[in-house]
């Protein structure tokens, strides 16, 4: 089986049916990636947005990597970040400032969604690279070197980022809270 840089490199050279095997390899890591990010509506679209720019700047894409599956990360990150500037700026900062603040509209809520809300907070309170890097690694399964190369850092910054961000949440009140074992 060619290689995904192989792929690519047929692609240039005029082999259209090579970039669709790439796509074809990475379309549902790469859309359960942003639907987690921007909900599954919006991220259709956005998917076909990642699907033309990583087809418009293959060429630059380093064949030296055999997987191309975080470059598309990387891809589908630039066109979320394009996203949502896109956005009213209001909606995605009234969000973060909730769950920063602990907000919660339903007081009854059971033990599992309190628990659910302060991680949140926890994580909100991540600077937002290590939230990038954390993110990666633990729910779209990449190595930090491959994070790494998302976010277009050395892979040494992005473990440091992800120790930092582990830290933080072993750290938090929040999270601490939740780890509590009651006593008897």
């Amino acid at each position: 089986m060619a290689s995904d840089a192989e792929l690519i490199g047929r692609s240039l050279r005029g082999d259209a049916d090579a970039f669709v095997e790439v796509v074809s390899r990475h379309e549902s890591a790469i859309g359960g990636y942003l639907a987690r990010r921007v909900g599954r509506q919006t991220a259709e679209d956005v998917l076909g947005d990642v699907w033309v720019a990583a087809y418009a700047s293959r060429a630059n894409y380093d064949r030296s990597y055999p997987e191309a599956r975080p470059w598309l990360y990387g891809v589908a990150l630039n066109r979320l970040r394009r996203h949502w500037r896109s956005e009213p700026e209001e909606e995605p900062a009234a969000d973060v400032a909730r769950m920063a603040s602990g907000w919660d509209p339903w007081p009854a809520v059971d033990t599992r969604v309190d628990a659910q809300a302060s991680l949140r907070t926890a994580l909100a309170r991540l600077k937002p690279e290590e939230r990038e890097v954390l993110s990666l690694v633990a729910w779209e399964d990449l190595t930090v070197a491959e994070a790494g190369r998302v976010l277009d850092i050395p892979a040494g910054t992005a473990r440091r980022l992800l120790h930092q961000a582990r830290k933080s949440l072993r750290d938090a009140p929040e999270v601490a809270a939740l780890l509590q074992v009651p006593t008897t």
